[in-house]
């Protein structure tokens, strides 16, 4: 089915019913309960689960399945989000073209920065990201202003031309009319479901993406980067020429970006320089080993498990946490906030670096190497189940024939 063997389409249906599912199962908890702020089936929540999603998986086709560490990913990231914005501003608001100018642009500026960037590997490689993405970040921030609006950040107006759209144009990005921020909301006795149009378009786009990223690693071309990351040098003896495979990788790697970049902006449209950041680039690397890299599925959930660590951690004050303990004599009460408050709030990162020091040390191949030891350890389980069965059925049968 769709060219995968059984497995990898089991894990593509398996990540279609989740995403598409993700308003239902992300609400847990009855609107009114105290437990209500740890749901994340808000759309904008949603929007940003799928959206960074894509962002890793990628990233992931370059680090995990190249080896390439490159700490300049945000660069296309940003030049997605301007092209898009530009389209919008001049052609129309429609967020196909947006999206599609957004993949081309960062595609073709990745073809320019992959080209001198992998003349060089290792830690050399990464630097020369990292230089080319702090120059695109200033060059955005200050020297380009007038296409980048600099520091303020580049966005639609009422005075836009919008040739296609013309005198109707609509105030949002839309697709054939249907806006990105319409919603629909769902009232089942005291749980609140609310479908996006925004965050749908988006979770089909992340499932495209996730296809191709199961045909790219099972593919011909993806036996090559294992093999780049396994041992360039040899190959290179053989007398292969890998650059050609490399410039491939990461230039998909950059197109993977620049369509998140597109897709942020066609859900806010506003693109802004901050969005290329160092700071950026870094997120995407944890998100990925998190994850785990070099997996199919690692880098979706490392991009959800961040962003849900961003937005939900982030909100919990020192009121919620005086809330929760209520019922303990005043000073435990004090005393629980005191120890939980640098974890939460603000101090969210102290709790993800925390969480990220355990995985590295103790699971190196991410969330996804925790699951697949969660789940050995229950068919060790049955199997021990199994066999005890058959050898008290064993010892039965040799009781009945004596």
């Amino acid at each position: 089915m769709l060219s995968l063997n059984k497995k990898d389409f089991g894990l593509l249906l398996v990540v279609a019913i989740l995403t598409l599912a993700a308003p239902i199962i992300l609400n847990p908890f009855p609107a009114n309960s105290g437990m209500a702020q740890f749901n994340a089936g808000y759309p904008d929540l949603m929007q940003r689960f799928v959206i960074f999603g894509i962002f890793a998986i990628g990233f992931n086709i370059l680090f995990g399945l190249t080896g390439y560490l490159s700490f300049g990913h945000a660069a296309f990231l940003g030049v997605g989000s301007y092209s898009a914005v530009w389209m919008m501003k001049l052609l129309s608001m429609n967020v196909i073209p947006a999206i599609l100018l957004s993949v081309i642009v960062a595609g073709l500026f990745s073809v320019v920065i992959g080209y001198v960037s992998l003349r060089r590997s290792g830690i050399y490689f990464s630097i020369l990201t990292l230089a080319f993405a702090q120059m695109s970040f200033n060059l955005a921030y200050s020297v380009l202003t007038p296409i980048t609006n600099g520091e303020t950040g580049l966005q639609i107006s009422l005075s836009d031309p919008r040739i296609l759209d013309g005198a109707n144009a609509p105030s949002y990005p839309n697709l054939f009319g249907a806006q990105m921020n319409s919603a629909a909301t769902v009232e089942l006795g005291n749980w609140i479901f609310t479908f996006s149009v925004g965050y749908y378009l988006c979770a089909v786009i992340m499932l495209a993406a996730f296809y191709i990223s199961i045909r790219v690693f099972r593919s011909p071309f993806g036996m090559m980067l294992r093999a780049v990351k396994s041992n360039q040098q040899r190959m290179n003896y053989t007398g292969l020429n890998t650059k050609p495979y490399t410039l491939a990788a990461f230039v998909i790697s950059g197109m993977y970006a620049g369509l998140a970049g597109g897709l942020l902006a066609s859900m806010d449209p506003l693109a802004g320089a901050e969005r290329m950041q160092w700071t950026a680039s870094g997120e995407v690397v944890l998100m990925t080993i998190l994850g785990g890299a070099g997996t199919l599925l690692g880098p979706v959930l490392g991009a959800g498990f961040i962003k849900y660590f961003e937005n939900i951690f982030s909100k919990i004050n020192d009121n919620v946490l005086h809330g929760w303990f209520s019922f303990m004599p005043d000073g435990f009460e004090d005393f629980l906030v005191t120890v939980i408050h640098p974890f939460v709030g603000k101090g969210w990162n102290l709790t993800l670096g925390l969480l990220f020091m355990l995985v590295v040390i103790f699971l190196p191949g991410g969330l996804v190497e925790g699951g697949q030891r969660f789940g050995r350890v229950f068919r060790r389980k049955d199997r021990n189940a199994g066999s005890v069965e058959a050898d008290a059925a064993k010892q039965r049968n040799q009781t009945a024939a004596e």
